[in-house]
């Protein structure tokens, strides 16, 4: 029987699961503070903690779902995980190195069904949700990595755009947001959190509701609804004037800035028709709003679009800008590596099934 991860529970579950258990909060402290202070790998390096607790732990829990299948190392530092989950699932998991600190790209299901048109997330459909502690051992899995190395580097900044669409795995992706900002824990500022969505109308007002108060992204990617659902699906469920009523909402409810994601596909969406457009979208909320420019990463599957020439890149930034919105080109990682979120869990499950055939 699969034990579900103990790196699922928040400090508050943990504390009353090992209460009905007969164990005073401090045992749970003491677990807590082992599991992300220490970071140990098994329960039994909790040395303090008497043995029948940790005999109870090992019965109900465990501390490694995820088990490293491939891993790519970038020329600029960028790590690619690909973890494969007791199920014999893939996921993928990306360790980015900035100016400004380590960036760990978490998924949050196996596979994707938004379907974006141009994305490798969605190639391979989605089998099934993360669970909570399978999304934050991604980032455990990748600080002791770390750790091995021996540089006492930490991860200080999450962003939860990886394989699937958080909010379509909503309940456990705020515990995964709980648990990373716990200050007793990894203490993750919540303002180096970043979760992206690509318009999920309903999930975008709790999500404001639930005001954890970590960053959101919407993947826009199209000025206007012709135009954005011949590119992602989901615009016919959640059409561009259903997404500024939730960002309007978003905005007043939380005060806080909301990133536009768009990502520049050659002749698609990259003319300064398109830019104008965008920068008409945003000129009354500029004040609280950002937009990130994306180039593209080409994907074999995806072989009708195209990366922007720069040219046409810089002439959408300058539009934007000259109509007095935020903008800026997002910074590339990994790029000689497989670059595009999904691209290498695809092509590995490829390779896989291309070996079985042969064996």
């Amino acid at each position: 029987m699969n034990k579900n991860s103990i790196y699922g529970l928040t400090i508050e579950q943990l504390t009353s699961w090992l209460g009905k258990h007969g164990y005073k909060p401090y045992r749970a402290s003491q677990v807590w503070n082992y599991l992300y202070r220490e970071r140990v790998t098994t329960f039994s390096e909790m040395v303090d903690i008497k043995a029948d607790c940790i005999e109870l732990l090992t019965e109900n829990f465990t501390i490694q779902t995820l088990r490293e299948h491939v891993k790519q190392e970038a020329s600029d530092g960028t790590v690619k995980f690909l973890f494969k989950l007791n199920d014999g699932n893939l996921i993928e998991t990306v360790l980015m190195r900035h100016k400004y600190g380590l960036s760990v790209c978490v998924t949050t299901q196996v596979g994707c069904n938004i379907g974006c048109s141009f994305c490798a997330s969605g190639l391979l459909t989605k089998t099934r949700d993360l669970s909570s502690g399978e999304i934050v051992e991604q980032i455990m899995n990748v600080q002791h990595h770390l750790d091995t190395a021996g540089e006492g580097e930490k991860v200080s900044h999450i962003v939860v755009m990886g394989i699937g669409e958080p909010f379509d795995n909503f309940q456990n992706m705020i515990d995964f947001l709980k648990i990373m900002i716990d200050q007793k824990g990894l203490a993750i500022g919540s303002r180096h959190i970043t979760v992206s969505t690509s318009g999920i109308v309903n999930k975008m007002y709790e999500f404001a509701d639930v005001n954890i108060p970590v960053n959101l992204a919407l993947s826009l990617h199209a000025p206007n609804n012709e135009l954005r659902t011949k590119i992602m699906k989901i615009n016919r469920a959640f059409p561009v004037e259903q997404l500024m009523d939730a960002i309007n909402y978003y905005i007043e409810k939380t005060n806080r800035r909301i990133t536009i994601e768009y990502i520049l596909l050659k002749d698609v969406n990259d003319h300064v028709e398109e830019a104008v457009e965008l920068a008409a979208l945003f000129q009354d909320k500029k004040k609280k709003t950002y937009i990130n420019l994306i180039p593209y990463n080409p994907v074999d599957e995806h072989s009708q679009y195209q990366r922007s020439d720069q040219e046409s890149v810089l002439a959408f930034y300058d539009t934007l800008k000259k109509n007095g919105i935020n903008c800026k080109i997002r910074q590339e990682h990994g790029t000689d590596i497989d670059a595009a979120c999904g691209q290498l869990r695809s092509k590995q499950i490829k390779k896989d099934k291309d070996q079985s055939i042969k064996s």
